[in-house]
């Protein structure tokens, strides 16, 4: 049994782990750390996992839970892990990060970003970016993987194929995304009280949100360019999912028949990537509680542009499920495993 601690198992992101790890037959959990319920049993914050889980909620010392555990995922704050990394720690266990810290290869960047200093830049370039369907050989060989963010999952996916091939103008590429508000985290903030997000859709981060750098960057890579985009986030009042819809000129005439097989060339192995039917538009309702991905598209001819189109989870595939996907290709498993989740509707 791969034994597993999950420092911020409290968080919306860290109880989604907890969730898709206990059904996952290889896997122990033995380190529910959370720092705001230290010594609370874990199934009195969640009520979901009584007689589930036993376990009390433990502090967050890595450094100890690294040689009790072979993988520790850290369901943090920005910031966190990075200040917390180190040698001795990595020589001990496999990380699994689901903040930022090491997401974007450029230091200042994040820094200027992300508004905070980098502890342990040297860790930067060692880490490799968990997004498995385009990185899954450096995945497997890698002790420190950076998960990557929600947003970002939904956006890069959606594009990489047309990206890759050459098919889109990356020059013009608009991406308009809208998310629940577990995306917002767990913590009590006025901006996510029920009276604030109910009967309402505001966009938040215009021109700044940064997951910006993310997307570029990893898109950068597809494209063997620079590449710099318009990312607009929304919040919905919905609990999980997120929708994107991406716009983009075309490079050169193509039917729809010539688009589906760029994306099915690239997704058709792809367990968790659903590229839909022509005509079908992807919606959140169609994959929520699973780690799937729901790709559809539509060409405007008239305006020679594309409109992409995703649909995620943002708790699953958009966290804590990728998490368990990278996970299971560092230890050798099948990708699948413990992620065979149907989902749920109504």
């Amino acid at each position: 049994m791969i034994k597993a601690g999950i420092i911020g198992a409290t968080g919306y992101a860290g109880g989604e782990l907890v969730r898709i790890l206990a059904g996952h037959k290889d896997v122990e959990i033995i380190w529910y750390g959370s720092r705001s319920y230290i010594d609370k049993r874990y199934a009195d914050v969640y009520r979901n996992m009584f007689q589930i889980v036993d376990d009390k909620c433990m502090d967050d010392n890595i450094e100890e839970l690294a040689g009790q555990a072979d993988v520790i995922f850290t369901a943090t704050p920005q910031g966190f892990c990075a200040s917390m990394m180190n040698e001795e720690i990595l020589s001990r266990t496999k990380i699994v990060d689901l903040s930022a810290d090491y997401r974007i290869k450029d230091v200042a960047v994040y820094e200027k970003w992300y508004g905070i200093e980098h502890k342990s830049p040297q860790f930067i370039e060692e880490a490799v970016y968990g997004l498995c369907e385009v990185n899954r050989g450096d995945v497997k060989k890698a002790r420190l993987v950076a998960n990557p963010g929600c947003y970002t999952t939904c956006s890069i996916l959606t594009a990489y194929p047309l990206a890759k091939e050459g098919l889109i103008d990356m020059n013009t590429l608009i991406i308009d995304a809208k998310s629940g508000t577990s995306g917002a985290g767990r913590g009590a903030k006025t901006a996510n009280l029920y009276c604030e997000v109910n009967e309402n859709i505001k966009a938040y981060g215009v021109a700044s949100h940064r997951h910006t750098p993310e997307i570029e960057e990893q898109l950068g890579y597809a494209a063997n360019e620079q590449v710099v985009i318009n990312f607009t986030p929304h919040l919905v009042p919905m609990n999980r999912g997120i929708l994107v819809t991406e716009y983009a000129s075309l490079k050169k005439d193509v039917t729809y028949e010539d688009v589906k097989s760029v994306y099915d060339r690239y997704y058709q192995n792809e367990k968790f990537v659903r590229v839909l039917d022509e005509g079908v538009c992807p919606e959140t309702k169609w994959v929520e509680g699973s780690n799937y991905v729901d790709i559809g598209f539509k060409i405007d001819p008239r305006t020679n542009r594309i409109i992409m189109m995703g649909a995620i989870d943002n708790l699953v595939k958009g966290a804590a499920g990728q998490a368990v996907q990278n996970m299971n290709l560092m230890f050798g498993l099948p990708e699948w495993e413990g992620l065979e989740l149907i989902p749920v509707f109504p």
